[in-house]
């Protein structure tokens, strides 16, 4: 009568320990997966502009074209002014009056 109750036994405690394994495996993924959803990804942060809300083509501090990127803008005698970089429009912003011809502005 013995012999019968150790395969089962053997059997039901093969089946808990995968089953054990599996749910640690879910949980570790489920974990790693939480983690990289709760982390702060750059894109919320930046900001992106369309082009065609602004008035010049080029950045007016370094002269880049404002269709390469923009990451900041200002206004400056109601027109908007877009910059590549926030460290350009802080530069603009120091003497918007000299800065503002290299613009080329387009309305």
């Amino acid at each position: 009568m013995r012999k019968p109750i150790i395969p089962f036994i053997i059997s039901v405690s093969l089946i808990l320990i995968a089953c054990g394994n599996e749910t640690n495996n879910q949980a570790s993924t489920a974990t790693a997966s939480d983690t990289i959803a709760a982390m702060p990804t750059n894109t919320a942060s930046e900001k992106t502009y369309d082009v065609k809300i602004l008035d010049n083509k080029k950045d007016p501090t370094c002269g880049m074209p404002v269709t390469a990127g923009v990451s900041d803008t200002a206004q400056y005698k109601n027109k908007v002014v877009g910059f590549c970089s926030s460290e350009c429009k802080a530069e603009f912003l120091k003497n918007p009056e000299a800065n503002i011809a290299a613009a080329e502005l387009v309305k």
